[in-house]
């Protein structure tokens, strides 16, 4: 296996695990990063697509989604390093795609962040009446809180998150049960209002919330038995998170019917239905829960991704402290805010409008997830179930990749940045290669006679044995 320049495995993976997170805060953070602002807009954006039929595009997103879960948490089981995908990537592809990878994530799908802050904050506005002027200070505030709970360590943010993932749970589960005595069986027909190309605009949409399964990838180390919790953590994740959907899709097309795409707040809409009086506190406080969640479900992964980059030369090595499992990556989470308020100025300059700044973050998300199916491919034991997994995410993220196309130019130009250090590597190394070399020729002819060849020293073989790889080192074709 071959070493970075730090010293570190290819994949930085060791046996040898100092994580803190149990199962119950692993599977909080991973629903947090999977259920997060869809459950506000998307119930209602689907209905209006494709009416009641919307909860059989839940359904097939649901189960598209199974192979692309199942082979991160194979991955993250096995090779659990903070480098995340960007480290599987090293392993089955070299070190410019992992490069690629690293930056498609720490600076790409990092501009997701401050979009967060600004959507949250607009609910907020939205539904208490206050002045729009107010949401670049709310969403400010909204990012605050998780990055201080993060500098204190992935252990703090894990129980934070289980607080704030119980409470959105409990929200979802109240909204269902509160508004299903209002469900109207005459809402489900006609069942197709558009067809089903209704359909395929439907499931287009919920593509984009059931993502986030590659978070737990950067915190894989800070768990106590990855191999033991990942899956475990993921399957009820997914089980979580799609009844949840399914659940809050029924009873807008079962109660709104109709009127379920007319509101920008389709969840306020159907509080108002059965509860009025109380959904815009409601609907405030869901959005609150949503974007703390989902911020504090990141950003740890940010914050391990950069040290893993800074420590695999990716990033300069100031970054990398923090990178080993049970380390908080103050350095690089301070890199991050940095990065964030960067691009949360050009959200002020371009006056909030999130469209360019979305597609950016979802065309970086589809890069990753290209690399790291493809990879998997490489890594897992062949004609195994987690292989076979990862051969369909890879058709399925491949015609992502072609569908999003037009909006490929951002992740092309950090890939152009991850060559460009390639080759600035290379050139420097055969510089100072040849500096090595010249260098050790002067002292030659210094030290003796020109043309003076030294008779060489023979010296006994090492015995064979003494060739041991470290136990702690992981077998990239692993058949478990």
């Amino acid at each position: 296996m071959s070493t970075n320049p730090s010293g570190a495995t290819a994949a930085g993976a060791s046996a040898e695990h100092h994580g803190s997170l149990g199962l119950v805060q692993g599977t909080a953070l991973y629903i947090a990063s999977v259920l997060g602002t869809g459950i506000l807009v998307l119930p209602g954006l689907a209905a209006a697509a494709a009416g009641p039929a919307s909860i059989v595009a839940v359904a097939v997103v649901l189960v598209l989604s199974i192979p692309l879960a199942g082979t991160f948490a194979a991955l993250a089981s096995r090779y659990p390093d903070a480098g995340g995908v960007a480290s599987y990537v090293r392993r089955a592809l070299g070190d410019t795609a992992a490069r690629m990878a690293g930056y498609w994530f720490y600076f790409g799908v990092c501009i997701g962040a401050p979009v967060l802050a600004v959507l949250g904050g607009e609910y907020v506005v939205a539904v208490l009446g206050i002045d729009r002027s107010a949401v670049p200070i709310i969403g400010f505030a909204v990012f605050v809180p998780p990055f201080i709970v993060n500098w204190f360590g992935v252990r703090v943010a894990g129980w934070v998150q289980f607080v704030l993932t119980g409470l959105l749970i409990a929200v979802v589960v109240g909204v269902v049960a509160v508004t299903f005595p209002a469900a109207d069986a005459a809402n489900f027909t006609p069942f197709l209002p558009n067809g089903w190309g209704g359909v395929g605009v439907a499931i287009s949409l919920f593509v984009w919330a059931f993502a986030g399964w590659e978070v737990g990838t950067h915190i894989a180390g800070e768990f106590k038995n990855p191999r033991k919790i990942i899956p475990l953590a993921t399957g009820i994740a997914v089980v979580v998170v799609g009844a949840g959907y399914l659940a809050l899709q029924f009873v807008t097309v079962a109660v709104l019917g109709d009127r379920a795409g007319d509101g920008q707040v389709p969840l306020l809409d159907l509080v108002e239905t059965t509860a009025p009086g109380i959904g815009q506190v409601l609907v405030a406080i869901v959005a609150a829960i949503v974007t703390l969640g989902v911020m504090n479900a990141y950003l740890p992964a940010f914050g391990k991704l950069g040290a893993a980059l800074g420590r695999d030369g990716d990033l300069p090595r100031f970054f990398a402290k923090g990178a080993a499992d049970g380390q908080v990556p103050r350095r690089s989470l301070a890199l991050t805010g940095v990065i964030i308020i960067v691009y949360f100025g050009l959200m002020l300059w371009n006056d909030l409008d999130l469209t360019g700044f979305i597609l950016i973050h979802t065309s970086n998300m589809v890069a990753i997830y290209a690399a790291g199916m493809l990879a998997a491919t490489l890594l897992l034991k062949r004609w195994s179930f987690g292989w076979w997994l990862a051969v369909v995410a890879t058709i399925m993220t491949a015609g992502l990749l072609v569908l999003a196309w037009q909006n490929l130019l951002v992740p092309a130009v950090l890939a152009l940045a991850a060559v460009a250090v390639t080759v600035v590597r290379r050139v420097r190394g055969r510089r100072a290669g040849r500096g090595t070399a010249s260098t050790t020729a002067g002292r030659a002819d210094a030290a003796g006679e020109p043309g003076r060849v030294e008779a060489p020293v023979l010296v006994p073989a090492a015995p064979a044995a003494a060739s041991v790889v470290p136990s702690n080192t992981t077998d990239p074709k692993d058949p478990e």
